[in-house]
């Protein structure tokens, strides 16, 4: 019995044919096929197993453990059973459900043998060569704000390690370089790029998910570090990586490489999850979800259009209808649906505040100043404002317009030169990052009026 359960409750697809293309890398099979096979040594996992029904998988296993005799004796209860009593059985389960499941084009494009991902450094081979000379093209044209030789020397150093995705003959179209610090258990990721006419395939999702299963597989290391520009961070967001860094400073600290207007982030990866069968994984688990939601809700049954509707249609409440009546809804409800999440100005806002927050100037401002080490601030600065602060109003959408925004902003700057002298830094930050947001709202022609008098 315990065998049956393991083998019903097993993944919609067990272990797909996906290799890494690296010559110390060669994953086994889940942790769970693995256990399951030492239960029962002759029991042979094929990659359509789960296609099965459940009742071939317990003619299967009392096939293997019947004796003749009580394979005669099976035989003659048939005779006389009938075929009702078998489904009607206690032991009987519904049938198993494939969940279908869209993969990407990138997945498919590996399955097929089109594409490879090579984990590849500068040990003198002349094909590993070539593909970091690939690499180092496509971040060189992808990364212009980068200095082309600061790109070479960190492709070829040899502390380095790139993951590169390969086409047939050795065409490098995309890849990661990264260097592992297998001591202090993280690594760095330095560069990452997709060609340019390679991007809507899902190939970076895809890289991502290599590299955290080979880091994993082949090193200590748990957690990745990288600096990330503005039009990375969206991308870094839905593979993983936060702003809040949980890794101690003294870890990484000196140790990274310390980028002007970047935004750190940081991925801490789970030792329990296969991230090339993610996807996969959530989609099973959204299925059960769902099931148990159609347990206890008429939501999902589509009903006949109403006898009223016949002839012709005629306005009605829609409360009227049994079926929108039982399933909950209110006039309340649709009104909530139809209101936008944030504001017309929210993602120009947004924007705005990012290149504030990563400008070289922002450091005073990006916390609430400190009590305790600065304890006569709030006695003369009666109206405290921090970026921190003002990310915070902005996400629950207390800036409506740009001129809300500003008076924030404008209230760091005051406030910051009435309590430090001119001379200082933290007064000439302020004037520095006031300059750069000024320069910024002109660029922006639906603010540009707004900055006519700064």
């Amino acid at each position: 019995m315990k065998l049956e359960i393991d083998l019903y409750d097993a993944p919609v697809l067990i272990w797909p044919d996906r290799r890494m293309i690296s010559p110390i890398f060669s994953p086994g099979p889940p942790m769970s096929c693995r256990a399951t096979a030492q239960l029962n040594p002759t029991l042979r996992f094929r990659d359509n197993m789960v296609a099965d029904s459940p009742k071939s998988f317990k003619r299967k296993a009392s096939e293997e453990a019947a004796s003749p005799e009580s394979g005669q004796q099976a035989s003659k209860k048939a005779r006389t059973d009938s075929p009702d009593k078998e489904e009607d059985g206690p032991l009987q389960k519904a049938p198993l459900r494939i969940v279908p499941f869209p993969e990407k084009p990138a997945v498919l494009e590996e399955r097929r043998g089109d594409i490879e991902f090579r984990v590849v450094n500068n040990d003198g081979s002349h094909d590993s060569f070539i593909v970091l000379t690939g690499l180092k093209c496509i971040f060189q044209k992808q990364l212009p704000k980068m200095p082309k030789d600061y790109i070479a020397r960190l492709v070829y150093d040899r502390s380095h390690l790139s993951m590169a995705i390969v086409k047939h003959p050795l065409e490098v179209v995309g890849g990661i370089t990264y260097r592992p610090f297998n001591t202090r258990k993280f690594a760095e990721i330095v560069f990452c790029a997709i060609s340019s006419d390679q991007q809507v395939k899902g190939y970076g999702a895809h890289l991502m998910s290599h590299l955290k299963d080979y880091v994993k597989a082949t090193s200590p290391i748990m957690h990745f570090l990288t600096y990330a520009d503005n039009y990375a961070i969206g991308y870094f967001k839905k593979q993983g990586f936060t702003k809040e860094i949980s890794l101690d400073r003294s870890i990484w600290m000196g140790y990274i490489k310390d980028y002007e207007g970047g935004t750190l982030m940081q991925c801490t990866m789970l030792p329990k999850i296969r991230y090339l069968e993610m996807g996969r994984m959530l989609t099973k688990q959204k299925e059960s979800v769902q099931a148990k939601i159609r347990a206890f809700s008429r939501s999902h049954i589509v009903h006949p259009p109403p006898k009223e509707w016949k002839n012709k249609v005629y306005a009605i409440d829609p409360l009227s209808i049994p079926a929108i009546k039982e399933s909950g809804w209110s006039p309340d409800m649709d009104e909530l649906a139809r209101q936008p999440r944030h504001g017309p100005n929210y993602n120009q806002l947004l924007h705005l505040l990012n290149d504030m927050q990563n400008n070289s100037a922002a450091w005073p401002f990006t916390q609430p100043v400190n009590r305790d080490e600065v304890p006569d601030y709030y006695e003369v600065i009666m109206e405290p404002m921090d970026l921190s602060t003002m990310e915070e109003k902005h996400e629950k959408d207390l800036y409506p317009t740009p001129q809300d925004f500003i008076k924030d902003a404008m209230l760091i700057f005051d406030n910051c030169r009435r309590y430090n002298n001119e001379t200082t830094p933290y007064a000439k930050s302020a004037n520095k990052l006031e300059k750069f947001m000024w320069q910024q709202i002109r660029n922006i022609p639906e603010w540009s009026h707004l900055a006519d008098n700064h």
